[in-house]
């Protein structure tokens, strides 16, 4: 059974569900391990990463955040119109970006924002921001896991409906199954009357795609070494970045890109006390970004219970934000 307590952090209320601790020096020697050696992209995001994302987003290249963004725009009426008044909006991962106030400033009579995230610090933080930005919405972070059920917080105002938001195509760095299973706890969340709002990055041309996560600038290479000073620094880790370079391919048969950094010679790396060899040649995964139709994640949706209601894309059908209902 999850722990849980409700505790009051200046003008927040904070459901703390009290995620189990997780020993992440086990989860990477674990990917090591494989025969074909991986690193979680979650290690991305300490402070330099999240700045060198942020930087990705800026690039000629990188389409995905201002289309999102664009159709979020274009299409903000149609879709606050779906959705309806008096709902709740629960956010799996706690953004504060420009796609989150667009829905928060464009919703009718919001019952309340409830981010969730496994971050206790950074959740606080966003959820702070948003409450102080706008005083007129309840806003009540969960600290959870967001891959597996979790309780939520009952806002002051009953909603009529729960609207789970994911944006920014994440759930493409999730597996078809994961994908699957991740969506089944969405549907749980949203409850009987519910609905799913979320950021599909679009199947496209191995050029738009590779291009898209090998810029020019050289900003994703860096993004993608970064994870390796980051081993370093927290991990015990020894890895010299002049002996990797940045690679994303495009997987034809799994329509995803792959983040590779490929050994430039043979060599062995230590972490956390273990070794490991790397021939010449050889990579470490660091990334999946799997793309699709709104097609197939309708079909691959309609498993965990939801059903496509309606599909917004760009002119260029490079990204797409689809409405989802429980049934």
């Amino acid at each position: 059974m999850l722990r849980s307590t409700t505790k009051k952090i200046g003008d927040i209320r904070l459901l703390d569900l009290e995620p189990a601790g997780h020993d992440d020096r086990l989860d990477i020697l674990a990917g090591m391990r494989c025969d074909q050696k991986e690193i979680s992209p979650k290690y991305f995001y300490d402070e330099k990463g999240s700045r060198l994302f942020d930087r990705i987003c800026e690039q000629t290249e990188y389409y995905p955040t201002r289309t999102e963004l664009h159709i979020m725009n274009t299409n903000i009426d149609a879709m606050t119109g779906l959705i309806g008044p008096r709902a709740s909006v629960i956010e799996f991962g706690s953004g504060s970006s420009t796609k989150t106030r667009l829905l928060l400033e464009h919703l009718d009579q919001l019952a309340a924002y409830v981010p969730v995230d496994i971050s206790r610090e950074h959740l606080l933080s966003t959820a702070a921001s948003l409450a102080a930005e706008y005083p007129e919405i309840e806003v009540l972070p969960v600290c959870a896991d967001f891959t597996r059920p979790f309780d939520l917080p009952e806002p002051t105002i009953p909603p009529e409906r729960n609207l789970v938001y994911f944006p920014g195509s994440t759930i493409g760095n999730f597996s078809r199954d994961a994908s699957i299973e991740l969506l089944k706890v969405m549907r749980a969340e949203a409850k009987d009357n519910g609905a799913l709002l979320i950021g599909v990055d679009l199947d496209k041309s191995r050029e738009i795609l590779e291009a898209a996560y090998n810029d020019a600038a050289g900003v994703t290479a860096d993004f993608n070494l970064n994870v390796l000073r980051r081993l370093n620094r927290e991990y015990d880790a020894n890895f010299n970045l002049d002996r990797f370079r940045h690679l994303a391919v495009y997987d034809d048969d799994n329509s995803r890109i792959e983040m590779r950094l490929v050994s430039l010679m043979r060599h062995a790396v230590w972490i956390a006390g273990e070794r490991f060899q790397l021939d010449e040649g050889e990579y470490i995964v660091t990334e999946h970004s799997h793309k699709y139709s709104p097609d197939q994640f309708a079909v691959m949706a309609a498993t965990a219970g939801f059903a496509l209601r309606e599909t917004w894309t760009d002119t260029g059908n490079l990204f797409s934000v689809l409405y989802l209902e429980a049934v």
